[in-house]
């Protein structure tokens, strides 16, 4: 009887300590997605700031700037990792574009507002890869326990789901063509 009861102690407190540490995993991911997602809010609101900028320099290149500023709308209203990676993979190409326009406008490049906003978003995309990089790490870890035996039981039982990588679509590293014919 008492040997019985010891197992069935043992069995629940092991049940106990996977589901705690699956909380905390589930934890430890989300607040990975809150760190990516206060930086693309900044990155969202610098575009404006570049627009206009690159608008008082190029104001015939139109196009091109309502693409950016499609895209950045896209982006701040995509739900969820695998919509907010898309989005975001396309904003980075418009942005892109508006660099690649810069070349051709000696005096937007020499402008320190363009330069200063050009800096500002190079040290924020280097924040969110290294946000990115926090959080699939974190998903990684929390899929394999959540997936790996026994604790999938625990996982099943406790309503715990697999989380999706934020990941960068092929072709979004490409550099952007642009045309002034």
């Amino acid at each position: 009887m008492w040997v019985f009861l010891i197992i069935v102690l043992v069995i629940v407190a092991v049940g106990v300590l996977m589901y705690n540490s699956l909380v905390q995993l589930r934890e430890r991911v989300d607040s990975s997605w809150s760190d990516i997602d206060v930086q693309l809010k900044r990155r969202h609101d610098l575009v404006p700031n570049l627009v206009e900028t690159v608008r008082g320099y190029a104001s015939h290149e139109r196009e091109t700037l309502e693409g950016v500023i499609r895209a950045r709308n896209a982006a701040v209203s995509a739900q969820g990792p695998q919509d907010q990676a898309q989005a975001e993979n396309q904003l980075s190409g418009a942005l892109r574009q508006i660099f690649a326009l810069s070349e051709s406008y000696p005096q937007l490049q020499a402008a320190d507002n363009f330069r200063d906003l050009q800096q500002t978003l190079k040290q924020l995309e280097d924040s969110i890869q290294r946000a990115r990089v926090g959080y699939n790490n974190q998903v990684r870890e929390y899929n394999t326990k959540i997936r790996s035996v026994p604790s999938n039981i625990v996982a099943n039982m406790g309503g715990f789901r697999p989380r999706e990588f934020f990941e960068i679509e092929e072709g979004a590293r490409e550099v952007p063509r642009v045309s002034f014919d």
